[in-house]
This record gives structure tokens, C-alpha cells and sequence, in this order.
């Protein structure tokens, strides 16, 4: 069973979606690879309360890693991926080849940029964490500007 629930951040409104309990969404206003709203089952703010307080400490500066059930719904490769995704610390950034790399496979880097574009658990997932080779921003779902914005805020060069 899908519920979902919208909070407000400095992000701009995020929309959670859970599965049995375990979070398996979290998408941001115009972001490319959304779901049909029609998807995200029925509004219920319950599953969520854990969720919204650690994305809030994250906000506040206090949270640098987040420990949520999470139900990551990709293809294996995928969910490969996003697993590696979350063992970049936070402040930093690897590119799509170290990715790669770390997943055993150096010609992988455009499947692994693919995949990364498929998360379905931003900010929480961090693909905003990935960056080209030459340490240039390419793409990310919620748009370039917010991927900078995280970014320079995870590196306490900028506040939200």
C-alpha cells in the first residue's frame, strides 16, 4: 500500500512517498523521471514523521547522514547504484567513472549516469553527489541550480 504526504523545505515543496511503511519517494516540484501523481497513493502523513525530521536536521545543519527504512524500486543495476550513492559522504563528490569503478565496471560511467538519473529518493539517495569527469556539473533531475545550491550547502559555502 502507497501513501504520500508533501512537506514544505528549504528546498521547496518535497512529495514523500512510502510503500508498506518504507520510503520509496522523494521528488521535488518539476523534477525530470516524476511519477504521476496518481501513483503516489493515498494522502496519509503517518509513515512520514521520521522522514521529515531527519530531512529537517539535514536542512538545519545537523544531520549529514540519513537513516531511514528505505525501499529503492529499480532494476538491479539500478538500486546497484543508488546503494554506492549513498556511501559518498556528505560534502563530497565522485564522478560517474569512480562510480563505475567502484562498481567493478570502468565502461559503465553513461550506464551509471542513467541510473543516477533514475533515483527515486533524492536529496536522501544523493545523486546530487555525482559530477563529469572534469568536476563540471551534468545533470540532475531537480535542475542544475538546485544541484549547485546542495552542493555549496553541503560544503558550508553557502546556507539554504
Amino acid at each position: 500500500m502507497k501513501q504520500h504526504t508533501v512537506i514544505d523545505s528549504l528546498y521547496g515543496p518535497l512529495t514523500l512517498v512510502a510503500e508498506d511503511g518504507a520510503l520509496c519517494g522523494l521528488y521535488m516540484t518539476d523534477q525530470r523521471h516524476r511519477p504521476p501523481e496518481e501513483t503516489f497513493g493515498e494522502p496519509d502523513d503517518t509513515p512520514f514523521a521520521e522522514a521529515e525530521k531527519q530531512l529537517q536536521a539535514y536542512f538545519a545543519g545537523e544531520l549529514k547522514e540519513f537513516t531511514l527504512e528505505l525501499r529503492l524500486n529499480g532494476t538491479p543495476f539500478q538500486r546497484t547504484v543508488w546503494q554506492q550513492l549513498q556511501q559518498i559522504p556528505h560534502g563530497e563528490t565522485r564522478t560517474y567513472g569512480e562510480l563505475a569503478d567502484a562498481l567493478g565496471n570502468p565502461k559503465a560511467s553513461r550506464a551509471v549516469g542513467l541510473a543516477n538519473g533514475r533515483n527515486p529518493i533524492g536529496i536522501i539517495v544523493p545523486c546530487h553527489r555525482v559530477v563529469g569527469a572534469d568536476g563540471s556539473l551534468t545533470g540532475y533531475g531537480g535542475g542544475l541550480p538546485r544541484k549547485q545550491r546542495l552542493l555549496d550547502f553541503e560544503r558550508g559555502t553557502a546556507l539554504f
